[in-house]
């Protein structure tokens, strides 16, 4: 005999803040006896409250679960022991807030059982995004430092939840599931570029090795330079030489676009500094004497900066200095003078600050309007070889993006710079600078507030040379001499995972235009790309070169990536 009782229950939306009428909802609760009814409350479906406003059973409708047909639905309680054989609780208290730290709403009770899609759902929901405003976001959960590490300077760690809430209480035992949790919320990129998989054009011209490949603001123009004193410039639809510059003596070091596009620099082993304009190849003004000895290396002002004139570049040199130069008047602003020894590393900050990394073993931060020391950054043990910003990317690509490549005029450049640069400090607040060194270690830094290190990160075991931030600044990837690729959280610099797969040295990283993948260069002749962030197998291996990958460069919004070798040559990887 089979006993089927139906109860008719009222919903009342005091209970949720989110309701906003009142509910009916029929529960079916059966007695079965035979195979019959089993079949029919199988079929049966509806929409049933299973006693609990709020939780693990009801996780996407604030109180209510739509039952399915056909469908088991499993307690919480059924899985919810971590592997310590902690009891783990079905919801949690959450406090939604942005990189700036202003909160979203007020505290939320969230099942533990949440994704991140949940998670994503419920902040737009909350913002009230329109839906060209929904962009894919990606949360951090604020966790307590432990006591051997209270001297940082940051107040909690920023660990990514990847998966659901339950999988990060697992992880993570420091959460106490009694206190509210904060989550941190950055939104994502919104476009998506196709991984690298064939060489489609090889590109040669060069007479001896390449040292740099570099495409411009906007993805239109490769440049290269090398042992051979030449630049050349390229056509990226064509794969086509559009130029070839000479006027250096001596090797070209290193090289520089201006975030507006037109303006290319480069700078020779003599310590000769070129100016040319990328549209005809010619040279702008007169060749440069910047110092006594060879530039190490270039970095131009952001284009936020000065109204958008992109006319200074600073450029640092074996000869322990740094010099600003205003590249219109072909003129020295200033020079920075304070390190020892020869500077390996320059880079000029969103924020008016200019960083230098020294074989004097320190990190010197200089304002770049009054060209005074502003603070000395110490910790490294050994020369500072790499610097990176997590603002690199965006300084890097002016007001371009991957919808909008041609501006009517300089104002409304200028003025898409300047938006860019507030949309990315409202996203992730201050601008963090990491350092790497032949010490073996990273340091990471948040130079705008404080001398002292956020965090030193170790696990290389030869010397850092190369550090970039993802174009999120979620990630910064190292490479190293050991062969070896290192990913590690952007924010609080916990490490990831390690790229292993490299027999050669590896030379350089670059990251693509939406942080999904990574590619390397190395002395193994290869390149490799990555998928980011869970990939600790190279997802392709790009083979083609017959001597080592000294150079590298993936076009900043495009699906193309630049690789220049010792063999004299250019190999361009597509889809």
């Amino acid at each position: 005999m089979t006993a089927r009782t139906i109860h008719f229950v009222r919903f009342d939306p005091t209970f949720c803040s989110y309701s906003s009428s009142s509910f009916y909802y029929i529960h079916f609760r059966y007695t079965m006896t035979d195979d019959a009814s089993i079949r029919a409350a199988k079929n049966a479906g509806g929409i049933a409250w299973e006693g609990s406003l709020m939780g693990a059973q009801n996780p996407k409708n604030f109180g209510f679960r739509y039952s399915t047909p056909s469908k088991r639905y499993r307690f919480a309680d059924d899985d919810n022991d971590d592997k310590n054989g902690r009891q783990l609780p079905t919801n949690l208290q959450i406090q939604f807030q942005n990189r700036l730290g202003e909160e979203l709403a007020q505290t939320l009770d969230v099942p533990t059982n949440a994704s991140v899609d949940d998670l994503t759902a419920l902040v737009h929901a909350l913002l009230e995004a329109s839906d060209d405003r929904k962009l894919p976001l990606s949360f951090y959960a604020k966790l307590p430092l432990d006591a051997s590490n209270k001297s940082t300077l940051a107040p909690a760690d920023d660990v990514e939840v990847t998966t659901t809430l339950v999988d990060l209480l697992q992880q993570h035992l420091s959460i106490s599931t009694e206190h509210v949790l904060t989550l941190t919320y950055q939104p994502l990129a919104v476009f998506r570029v196709r991984p690298v998989t064939r060489c489609t054009d090889t590109l040669q011209g060069h007479a001896e090795a390449i040292l740099h490949v570099s495409y411009s603001p906007n993805g239109k123009i490769l440049a290269s330079g090398g042992g051979d004193a030449c630049v050349r410039f390229w056509d990226t639809f064509t794969n086509t030489p559009k130029f070839t510059s000479q006027g250096h003596k001596n090797h070209v070091l290193c090289t520089a676009w201006s975030p507006n596009g037109q303006r290319f620099v480069s700078a020779d082993k003599s310590g000769v500094m070129i100016v040319w304009d990328p549209t005809t190849g010619q040279c702008i003004g007169k060749h440069m004497k910047a110092h006594k000895q060879w530039i190490t290396g270039l970095t131009w002002e952001p284009m936020h900066s000065n109204v958008g004139k992109c006319e200074r570049l600073a450029s640092a040199s074996k000869d322990a200095s740094v010099r600003v130069w205003n590249v219109r008047t072909q003129s020295a602003l200033y020079t920075l003078s304070g390190h020892t020894d020869s500077v390996e590393a320059v880079v000029w900050g969103g924020e008016g600050l200019i960083y230098t990394g020294s074989r004097d073993r320190t990190i010197k931060v200089w304002s770049a309007d009054r060209g005074i020391l502003v603070r000395t950054l110490v910790g490294h043990g050994h020369r500072v070889n790499s610097l990176a910003l997590s603002s690199d990317f965006m300084l890097r690509t002016g007001p371009f993006d991957h919808k909008k490549s041609l501006f009517e005029s300089p104002d409304e450049a200028y003025q898409a710079a300047c938006d860019k640069y507030k949309e990315f400090r409202q996203q992730q607040g201050t601008e963090r600078l990491v350092s790497g060194s032949d010490d073996f270690t990273i340091f990471l830094w948040h130079p705008e507030e404080s001398k002292q290190p956020v965090k030193r990160l170790t696990g290389h075991q030869q010397a850092v040379n190369h550090i970039v931030f993802s174009p999120d600044g979620r990630y910064f990837a190292s490479a190293s001499f050991d062969k070896k690729v290192k990913i590690w959280n952007g924010f609080s610099g916990d490490f990831l995972c390690t790229l292993t797969g490299h027999v050669g040295a590896v030379y350089q990283i670059a990251w693509s235009g939406d942080s999904r993948y990574l590619v390397s260069a190395s002395k193994d002749s290869t390149a490799k790309l990555w998928e980011m962030p869970s990939g600790k197998k190279a997802r392709e291996t790009l083979p083609g070169h017959a001597d080592e990958v000294y150079a590298l460069d993936w076009s900043p919004y495009g699906g193309s990536v630049a690789t220049g070798s010792k063999d004299r040559t250019i190999k361009i990887w597509k889809n």
